[in-house]
């Protein structure tokens, strides 16, 4: 007999939502991670080098094939952040570290995040995260120490 299903938590901040959306990556929990996704039909993610997926089943399954190879030892840095009242866009740095033979290695991923407050707080609506570059990794780093 199936259960029936809990509704995802309520998620009181894009910060919050982008949290939980790392941790699930970090540990590898599916179902904590699509609970982060909104439940439209148009939501979308690229994932580096990825084509682009569109909706809930095949977010989940690309999620699920990832998960199938490990966790993800991703760390958002250098989060620039825009938000609306209802709406957030985040332009994240991710350090993602990988065990090599000589130890763990350090890639950095260009990500932007995509949230929208719902009546069931704020939800991911998409995820376009490209390989970064050094060049790129470099500005991002000047302009997180600029002040005007």
């Amino acid at each position: 007999m199936n259960s029936p299903k809990v509704p995802p938590a309520t998620l009181a901040s894009p910060e919050e939502a982008e949290q939980q959306f790392y941790e699930a990556l970090q540990h590898g929990e599916l179902d904590r991670l699509m609970a982060v996704w909104g439940d439209e039909d148009e939501i979308c993610c690229v994932h580096p080098a990825g084509p682009r997926l569109v909706g809930v089943i095949a977010i989940r399954e690309s999620f699920g094939a990832i998960f199938s190879q490990g966790v993800i030892d991703v760390h958002p840095e250098r989060v620039v952040r825009l938000q609306t009242p209802f709406s957030a866009v985040h332009s994240v740095l991710e350090r993602v570290q990988m065990p090599v033979e000589m130890g763990i290695q350090s890639n950095w991923v260009v990500a932007t995040n995509v949230y929208l407050k719902t009546p069931l707080g704020w939800r991911m609506v998409a995820h376009h995260a490209s390989p970064g570059s050094p060049h790129e990794v470099h500005e991002m780093a000047e302009m997180a120490t600029v002040l005007h």
